[in-house]
């Protein structure tokens, strides 16, 4: 039998035996209502289960999911190993531990892995369609878009126009955009001229980044009226900005991109990025009360009590073209994965101080490239130390309109 059979297998057998010990538990519930006698006082224990499965062999468990994880490399397959984290908590523990980050292995496979950095050596490859009619950009994991519609969606986007500026609200989900759902996990707001955009988490991914923050966080709700699982603030993790165009000049937009939640110290020689390991279910009380900063809504403002930033944060800048006198316009080589030229299209490298001690090299290397293949769709190429979640919002400010910068 192939490994996605068993699996397939151990997931009906999970569900009937759940099924009928949960009916079992709630009939000696009822029997239990019709005695007559008062029963003690005491906390009820919380019954568990998690079937017959929860009982294999720990070696022998760990040997099958570290197969099924060696063998299903690739999305849709991939949901193979989903499956097995998805069958009882003994499972999940151990599929957890086997599975590696996007930084180890260059695969993503649990929700959490959009918010983890990218692979060193390699650029996860993934394209963008826009949807003009809803304004929703879907983010697809894959070189290009497959005939089956049956590619990986990994986040989704929905444009909002506002008075006063534009946002663009990320969500797990294409349909659900509401900031009380759980799938929410970030925003992209610009401001009046949309120049200057801000990326926002719904976690901090470092606690130094918690101590600084706290007088930069914005409050979503107020915490007593939001489930515990749902995060209740937003995080300020980056700055977008696009150079004003002035003298109205042919060229390429201009960028700069502040990483506030990544040091530049994270691309230096064994130099590592933050790197979360699960979404947050809740903030401590003691988080949110110490800062006062939660009762104003001025994002920008600070107080004579926070903390100082404890790194440098990581500056990447476009890369500059080149003019290519036969064609008469500015080139840039995407290794074929942009075919259409767009004033959209960009890549990023590092802009690093020579204090800094980075090497040539590593300043050279195309951390995020974006590009236009077709009509509505884009590619969207990224590598360390940035992840998906950072670079689909920075990908996302290039389709904002920006009369003053071209």
């Amino acid at each position: 039998m192939s490994f996605k059979g068993l699996v397939r297998e151990l997931r009906e057998m999970r569900d009937g035996i759940g099924s009928m010990s949960r009916r079992g538990i709630e009939g000696r519930h009822w029997r239990s209502r019709t005695r007559s006698h008062i029963a003690p006082d005491v906390a009820p224990v919380e019954l568990v289960d998690q079937g017959q499965w929860a009982n294999l062999p720990p070696e022998l468990l760990l040997d099958i999911i570290r197969r099924i994880e060696e063998s299903e490399t690739s999305w849709p397959a991939r949901t193979v190993v989903v499956y097995c984290a998805s069958v009882c908590k003994s499972w999940r523990d151990i599929t957890k531990e086997i599975v590696k980050t996007p930084e180890e292995c260059g695969r993503l496979t649990f929700p959490i892995s959009l918010k983890q950095p990218g692979p060193r050596d390699a650029l996860i490859q993934c394209y963008i369609k826009r949807d003009r009619a809803t304004s929703i950009h879907r983010l697809y994991f894959g070189l290009t878009p497959s005939e089956g519609e049956s590619d990986k969606l990994l986040l989704a986007a929905k444009k909002i126009r506002k008075a006063t500026s534009t946002e663009f609200a990320l969500s797990l989900v294409s349909d659900d955009f509401s900031r009380a759902s759980s799938t929410y996990v970030g925003k992209l707001r610009s401001n009046f001229l949309g120049t200057k955009f801000t990326i926002y988490d719904t976690q901090p991914p470092t606690d130094a980044a918690i101590q600084h923050n706290l007088n930069r966080s914005s409050q979503r709700f107020h915490k007593k009226q939001v489930s515990p699982r749902v995060p209740a603030c937003s995080y300020s993790i980056a700055t977008i900005s696009y150079e004003l165009n002035v003298l109205r000049t042919r060229g390429p937009r201009r960028m700069n991109c502040i990483m506030h939640s990544i040091p530049v110290s994270s691309i230096q020689e064994g130099g590592t990025a933050p790197t979360p390991k699960s979404f947050p279910h809740s903030f401590d009380d003691k988080h949110l009360s110490s800062s006062p900063s939660f009762k104003s809504k001025d994002l920008n403002a600070t107080s004579s009590s926070s903390s100082p930033i404890c790194f440098d944060p990581l500056t990447l800048k476009n890369k500059a073209p080149r003019w290519h006198e036969q064609l008469q316009c500015w080139c840039l080589n995407f290794k074929g994965r942009v075919t259409v030229a767009s004033v959209k299209n960009f890549q990023l490298v590092a802009s690093v101080d020579p204090s800094h001690n980075v090497s040539a090299a590593e300043q050279d290397k195309v951390i995020l490239q974006f590009g236009k293949i077709g009509k509505d769709i884009f590619t969207m190429d990224y590598r360390y130390p940035l992840s998906a979640f950072q670079a689909f919002a920075i990908c996302l400010s290039s389709f904002d309109t920006k009369p003053a910068c071209e």
